[in-house]
């Protein structure tokens, strides 16, 4: 069956200062292509780079119309990028990777079959050998141990800037913030849920510095109990909150009462109530579960207002006259 695709694969390159590796890039990309016959393009997302990465990419246009640029005012981040990128590729496979040479174009020929001839909505790359210093691939480590088991997602490196999409997978979720490493999360909370890995090559960054710190991590881990929340309870607020702050009222009104009871039948003469620790705690425990249960109210009127709410991935429809 003829594809309804005009091209066989995107490739997205999300960059900041990455000038001197863009050519190499480039004629490495262009020969991968060509030897296996794909028609494709590729996308440099120009992250607000302060060196000379934009003209570089203006010039590999000019000899290779199948190169793309796409450039931001200022840095605005790799999420930010690679949506910009989402909604401009055209291919039928998506295919993402850094643009510092540590990720292999050799790898794109059986990326683009697992996704075309195996049906997977995602193959997320995974860097065995790593050439990286201890002190980021231990605590990656952690992150992708914690973010697996959290998650469900039987993944190794959900770090990694090499994977490959189904297009429709890069068309219906949203990236933001940091959440560029999650997109497989995020895409499996919205149906997308053939998600595999494959060993690729990781080489030694050859120009430059890494862009990234050890804060990344910790944003990674509030970024993974965000996504976890909000995929999970943002059409029905309402069970997140409400049961929250019913829970925590409830362990209040225990306090409370038995406090009550103490005082009344048991300490007639004892310590006045204002005097116990555990009534203000029984009293802040109270007001926190009548407020956790109000937002949760207060949500589900937003939500059930707005115009998403029931807006359903649908996979094929047919038989429809």
């Amino acid at each position: 069956m003829a594809s309804h695709f005009p091209i066989d694969i995107s490739v997205i390159i999300p960059l900041y200062n990455e000038e001197e590796s863009l050519p190499e890039l480039a004629a490495w990309i262009e020969r991968v292509m060509s030897q296996n016959g794909y028609s494709y393009e590729v996308i440099f997302v120009n992250d607000g780079s302060s060196d000379n990465s934009w003209q570089v990419i203006q010039d590999l246009r000019k000899k290779n119309l199948n190169f793309k640029g796409i450039s931001f005012n200022r840095n605005y981040g790799k999420s930010a990028a690679l949506n910009m990128g989402f909604k401009a590729c055209k291919g039928e496979v998506v295919i993402t990777m850094d643009a510092d040479l540590q990720d292999s174009p050799d790898e794109i020929p059986e990326l683009f079959a697992l996704i075309k001839e195996k049906g997977f909505h995602i193959v997320s790359g995974w860097k065995q050998k790593r050439y990286d210093p201890i002190m980021k691939t231990l605590p990656s480590k952690l992150f992708n141990a914690v973010t697996s088991y959290m998650s469900g997602i039987k993944l190794h490196d959900f770090n990694c800037g090499l994977k490959a999409y189904q297009n429709k997978v890069v068309k219906t979720v949203d990236v933001y913030g940091e959440m560029h490493r999650y997109i497989p999360v995020i895409a499996k909370w919205a149906g997308f849920n053939k998600i595999t890995e494959k060993p690729v090559v990781h080489q030694a960054r050859k120009y430059g510095v890494t862009k990234f710190g050890l804060e990344r991590f910790i944003y990674g881990f509030l970024d993974l109990m965000s996504i976890m929340v909000v995929s999970k309870f943002k059409k029905r607020p309402m069970h997140f909150f409400g049961a929250l702050g019913t829970l925590m009222f409830f362990v209040g009104f225990s306090f409370s009462l038995y406090l009550g009871i103490d005082k009344l039948f048991i300490h007639t003469r004892g310590v006045k109530l204002s005097d116990r620790t555990e009534f203000y705690l029984a009293l802040v425990s109270m007001l926190m579960g009548l407020q956790f249960f109000l937002t949760g109210f207060v949500a589900e009127l937003i939500s059930r207002s707005s115009s998403s709410r029931n807006s359903y991935l649908v996979e094929e429809k047919k038989g429809w006259g």
